[in-house]
């Protein structure tokens, strides 16, 4: 019913939660419990939903100085599950679950499952990783609690992956974008036609994508692609996705989750349909609640009633990360923004990655990308052919003109770029290569 409740209700039970959320991590969790203080900020002083901007924020960086449970609001003996990050840039951020937030966190994700299309009887292939990833159990379960059937293949083995489409007739697929791109070419190449296949629906999250992107898997597959999105730092997958009916900004599981969107440089809040942070408020979580948590992703929230008829306030499609933000001679861009033009150019496929240089104290961008096999042959394999520098010429235009950045263009043959099987790796900065070695 929260889904199409009007605002006022939505906002009550919200504040409801709020409230006791942060009376429950000022007795629970000193580190919270330090930081109000040090603000001179007491649980009764959260009286409306817009005094949750006297609170401080929580960053990644409080996570891993509080390693492993020093933000956990519950005794280990109320624990049952444990997720955590790689911990590539330190050390990981480890969240907690008690029974109740698992099956919050699958009922959750059974919302958002239905949302995109789903319905029970429906056969799920789950594509992305299990393990200490919340990708794989958070849709695992989630499929379950709907009813649909789970087939938990996790990511890689991508033959394996169009074996089991190929058999067992999935209707439903979960994976990276990238990834379910790296399957759809490996069916063509098979020679099997992926939009002959069962699915019908694509559940695509973990990176940033763009509309173009959608466009091509949902052309390559014939299938209709949701967006899904979380942070495990929240909950995991879940926290918001698209509807299958207006594939419009996704909906966010307001009842669970206090969102706000704020300018990442004043950290003041921003009006509503503007880009900026977003910073996410659990409501419900037991073991690991959350206060204003920076997730350095950038969007805009809208609460325009969607003409699915839900009412939950919509988060635009991620633009990107604060911390993959590209600044090139002083100009700020997003790999999305990149992506966006190069799939509009027909010559070459949808996989590139930028090097980042440091040349003569300036840093330089070169963005490799592929032909495809046809234009490939029909320069006979030679990448000095005159129709690949006309090329290279044109991309180097097109981001010029739409991007206003300056990269060398780089054209490999067909194959040459890695393929994903988890999260695409679209930035290789080979500055910090040269500066370690």
């Amino acid at each position: 019913m929260i889904e199409s409740a009007d605002r006022s209700m939505i906002q009550h039970q919200q504040l409801l939660d709020l409230k006791n959320t942060i009376k429950k991590v000022y007795h629970q969790v000193p580190f919270y419990q330090e930081k109000f203080l040090e603000h001179h900020i007491a649980p009764h002083d959260i009286q409306t939903l817009e005094d949750i901007r006297k609170l401080p924020f929580t960053t990644k960086k409080d996570l891993r100085d509080q390693y492993p449970f020093g933000l956990f609001a519950v005794k280990q003996d109320e624990l049952i599950r444990l997720h955590a990050s790689s911990g590539t840039s330190g050390k990981p951020t480890v969240v907690g679950y008690t029974k109740q937030d698992i099956a919050d966190w699958s009922s959750i994700v059974a919302r958002a499952i239905k949302t995109a299309g789903g319905r029970p009887g429906d056969i799920l292939q789950n594509a992305y990783g299990y393990g200490l990833f919340t990708g794989g159990l958070g849709l695992h379960y989630g499929g379950e609690e709907l009813g649909v059937v789970v087939i938990p293949i996790s990511g890689g083995n991508t033959e394996r992956q169009i074996n089991l489409i190929e058999d067992l007739k999935p209707t439903i697929i979960c994976s990276t974008p990238s990834y379910a791109l790296n399957i759809g070419e490996k069916m063509r190449e098979l020679g099997l036609d992926p939009r002959k296949s069962s699915l019908k629906i694509g559940i695509f999250g973990a990176e940033p994508w763009s509309e173009e992107m959608r466009s091509k898997l949902e052309e390559l597959f014939d299938i209709r692609a949701c967006d899904i999105y979380g942070l495990s730092e929240v909950v995991g997958p879940g926290v918001a996705i698209e509807c299958y009916e207006a594939q419009n900004g996704l909906h966010i599981a307001e009842d669970h989750f206090f969102v706000e969107v704020i300018n990442p440089e004043t950290l003041e809040p921003v009006p509503e349909g503007e880009e900026g942070e977003l910073v996410f408020t659990s409501l419900k979580k037991e073991a690991l609640p959350i206060i204003r948590y920076r997730s350095g992703d950038i969007a805009s929230i809208t609460t325009e009633k969607c003409i699915c008829g839900r009412t939950s306030a919509r988060m635009s499609r991620i633009k990107g990360r604060i911390d993959d933000m590209l600044i090139l001679r002083g100009v700020n861009v997003f790999p999305s923004e990149i992506e966006h033009h190069l799939i509009q150019i027909k010559e070459i496929v949808p996989h590139y990655q930028i090097y980042l240089h440091r040349i003569s104290s300036l840093d330089e961008a070169h963005l490799h990308v592929e032909i495809k096999e046809e234009i490939y042959k029909e320069v006979s394999q030679n990448l000095e052919h005159p129709m690949i520098k006309t090329l290279q010429a044109e991309i180097y235009r097109k981001l010029k003109s739409n991007c206003l950045v300056s990269m060398k263009i780089i054209i490999h043959p067909p194959k040459h770029i890695p393929r994903s099987e988890g999260k695409a790796i679209r930035i290789v900065d080979q500055r910090l290569q040269k500066q370690n070695s």
